[in-house]
């Protein structure tokens, strides 16, 4: 189970508001690391996305010491780090957020399961997971499923869970 990820954004704030639009949950700072928040979706599994300034790295601090921040000036914009999050909000709000804030957003077919890309500042990719979406994925993720991909057999999608 992840419980929380942290993402590089160019303006935590503004990230952190619109990904809590679609979330249904809280914004807070981050306390440990200057300009950073926290979006915690206030859901059963502990769902959080930390946002912190892009150029962030975590290092690990001293023997006994924990995580330390520093800020990289000469990151890349992209990064290969994504996570796929089921959200409470519908397919035609994730789109329309995405339109409006002027970010990549597409339906796209995994083959056993869909998601929605929703492109942060055209940088970074969530692949976000409406209820019918989610429910496709986690059918994908039963073990008879599972085995049924590894073998080489097609998946069968529930039928409400299709862009």
């Amino acid at each position: 189970m992840i419980h929380h990820i942290s993402i590089p954004v160019e303006n935590p704030l503004h990230v952190a508001q619109v990904l809590d639009e679609l979330l249904n949950g809280k914004v807070a700072p981050f306390p440990s690391n200057p300009n950073s928040y926290m979006v915690i979706a206030g859901d059963a599994y502990g769902t959080m996305i930390e946002v912190y300034p892009v150029g962030t790295e975590l290092m690990p601090g001293g023997s006994t010491s924990p995580v330390t921040f520093s800020q990289n000036a000469f990151t890349s914009p992209f990064t290969a780090v994504h996570a796929a999050i089921s959200v409470p909000a519908s397919e035609e709000q994730i789109v329309e957020v995405g339109a409006r804030e002027g970010w990549h957003t597409v339906c796209c077919d995994r083959g056993p399961f869909q998601v929605i890309e929703f492109w942060i500042e055209n940088k970074l990719m969530l692949e976000l997971l409406p209820a019918p979406l989610a429910t496709c994925y986690l059918n994908f993720m039963e073990p008879e499923n599972l085995a049924q991909f590894f073998a080489g057999a097609p998946i069968p999608r529930p039928v409400a869970a299709t862009v």
